[in-house]
């Protein structure tokens, strides 16, 4: 059984929001993969709901005018998974979401809750961290508009005001035109379990493919929130592509993690990860960026 004092059940992002403002102890129901689970096992018991999951308004992927990828908050991750735009344009944010749970959990569970949570974990966090993702916010006063690498405050703390609600997610054109990614996820059970550690890394090359235009690289569980190491993409860009920027960006990545030991992994093996995660999903990248790593 599920201890909810009052559930909501607004027909429109309006309604939503007014709800929001009028019980602001309520809390937020998208997908439910997660907050419904920690409704039964007694952590939220007694808490107010407000179920946006029947929006359609806030589901969704398109392209703008402006050439920017927008993904609504309610896309569940089968969504992403299936889509032929993120397909086409940003394939590697597929692949992370697709390696979430099983194929029940992909079905209902949400992007926008994803991040919402605010969880180191999150597989979809540092893949939308490595394109320079933007999130629309909306209350009641209007939209503002936040670089998703500043959402993250603590562990489970984002920056969502009392009355707010995440409406869009954002990639803009630059940030994927001709770049390719990878993104590695290392767990103890190959399915269905939460990261020991992961990397998302983004490359773009030079017309001659030698260079390194523009690297993104993120994190996942190496710090409290999920991070980049723009010591590793600062290293990286303007590099000639050979075993010495493999090697700089894997020890870049070492001076910006702060891994904890947990009981699924030590600190210094979460370190050993973040290094040998880096050298491969840069790799990976640059190959299917059409690159060649040379001695």
């Amino acid at each position: 059984m599920y201890d909810i004092k009052n559930l909501y059940e607004p027909t429109s992002v309006l309604e939503a929001l007014k709800l929001k403002k009028e019980h602001p102890q309520a809390l937020i129901l998208a997908g439910g993969s997660d907050i419904l689970i920690k409704i039964r096992e007694g952590k939220l018991a007694g808490c107010d709901l407000i179920s946006i999951f029947p929006l359609d308004e806030l589901r969704g992927i398109c392209i703008e005018d402006d050439g920017s990828i927008l993904i609504r908050p309610l896309s569940s991750f089968t969504d992403v998974v299936m889509h032929p735009i993120i397909k086409k344009n940003i394939p590697v944010l597929g692949e992370a979401v697709e390696q979430i749970g099983g194929p029940q959990i992909r079905n209902i569970g949400t992007i926008g809750g994803n991040i919402c949570n605010g969880v180191t974990s999150a597989d979809s966090a540092g893949t939308l961290k490595a394109y320079d993702a933007i999130l629309e916010i909306a209350s009641l006063e209007g939209t503002r508009v936040l670089p998703f690498s500043e959402f993250n405050i603590k562990p489970g703390k984002v920056d969502l005001q009392p009355g707010e609600i995440l409406t869009g997610i954002r990639i803009p054109k630059e940030s994927y035109e001709n770049t390719y990614g990878h993104f590695i996820k290392y767990a103890m059970r190959r399915a269905m379990d939460i990261a020991t550690l992961s990397c998302s890394v983004n490359v773009r090359l030079s017309k001659d493919k030698k260079k390194i235009e523009r690297l993104r690289i993120a994190f996942g569980v190496a710090a409290p929130i999920p991070i980049r190491s723009i010591t590793a993409e600062e290293s990286a860009n303007g590099h000639i592509i050979n075993e010495e920027l493999i090697n700089t960006i894997a020890k870049g990545a070492l001076t910006d993690v702060m891994p904890r030991t947990s009981w699924r992994a030590s600190k210094e093996f979460r370190l050993h990860l973040v290094e040998e995660l880096a050298r491969r999903a840069t790799t990976e990248s640059i190959e299917k960026a059409g690159g060649k790593i040379h001695g």
